[in-house]
């Protein structure tokens, strides 16, 4: 289908975007690579009278060290996550879970930001951004403000942001020697997932230092499985330590019943997702 009839603005900086978004209200949607609002406009599902495209920003744009954290634009697309030697070497995750985003023209297309932002659950990262424990920094006409991954996701498509706010960027803090892995299972290539898992973990001394979880698409939102990253913490992942923190992570979600699968279903490959992650998250840690 051909969407409605809308007006195309695409500011050179924040400020004028945020300022736009502000001006427009309930008529205007950020559009960054476009891959979840432009088919929803195609069905009429979405209906803009605005679209303020972020892609001309350059503050949007490039990723950097800045002290021990990383910072990534939001405009940077998947491809570039994937291509980043910064990223190899301080954060590979991201890269590891950028592969197993649809396909090479989704990826050289689609942003970072905006696979964060808007809340769907089936998206990829932002499970990762939770096991990393990232940062997502946010601008609006009133200033920018910073909301932990953790803290940003309410519901299928129900976030933080505030009308008229944006993601400006992302901040990972130094994991220091970690292991980490993202296990995904899907029908085919380029499907969101079945159920995701995704870990980071440090080890020191035969032992689990620090453990945090991210679950992706198996309730309205990405989960933080928070009791199960504390029971993997302080243990030398055995398998009774690896049964109950798989149990604690199943016991969190609530996932839809569609043609992926059955709930019962979709929370048991959760667990296995989890399991093979903690494993190869071990592997590297040590």
């Amino acid at each position: 289908m051909i969407p409605g009839a809308f007006a195309y603005h695409r500011p050179k900086s924040v400020n004028e975007a945020v300022a736009l978004l502000a001006d427009l209200g309930e008529d205007a949607r950020p559009l960054g690579g476009g891959h979840s609002l432009i088919p929803l406009m195609k069905l009429r599902l979405a209906a803009p009278s605005n679209l303020v495209d972020l892609g001309g920003i350059a503050d949007l744009k490039g990723i950097r060290a800045d002290g021990g954290d990383v910072v990534v634009g939001a405009c940077v697309t998947q491809h570039e996550i994937i291509a980043s030697d910064l990223l190899a070497s301080k954060v590979p995750l991201l890269a590891e879970a950028a592969r197993q985003i649809a396909d090479p023209q989704v990826r050289y297309v689609g942003t970072i930001g905006g696979n964060v932002a808007n809340g769907d659950p089936g998206n990829d990262m932002p499970a990762v951004m939770m096991a990393l424990n990232a940062t997502y920094e946010l601008a609006g006409k009133g200033g920018g403000r910073k909301v932990a991954a953790r803290d940003f996701y309410h519901g299928t498509y129900d976030t933080a942001l505030q009308p008229g706010e944006i993601v400006a960027a992302i901040r990972i803090p130094d994991l220091g020697k970690h292991g980490y892995a993202y296990e995904k299972l899907k029908r085919k290539i380029g499907d969101y997932a079945t159920a995701a898992a995704a870990v980071v973990l440090t080890w020191d001394g035969g032992k689990v230092g620090q453990c945090a979880i991210g679950l992706t698409n198996v309730a309205d939102k990405p989960l933080f499985a928070e009791e199960a990253g504390r029971i993997v913490a302080g243990s030398a992942l055995d398998d009774a330590t690896v049964k109950k923190a798989v149990a604690a992570a199943e016991a969190i979600t609530a996932p839809a019943s569609d043609r992926r699968g059955s709930p019962n279903y979709r929370t048991k490959m959760a667990g296995v997702m989890l399991s093979r992650a903690l494993a190869r998250a071990k592997s590297r840690a040590g």
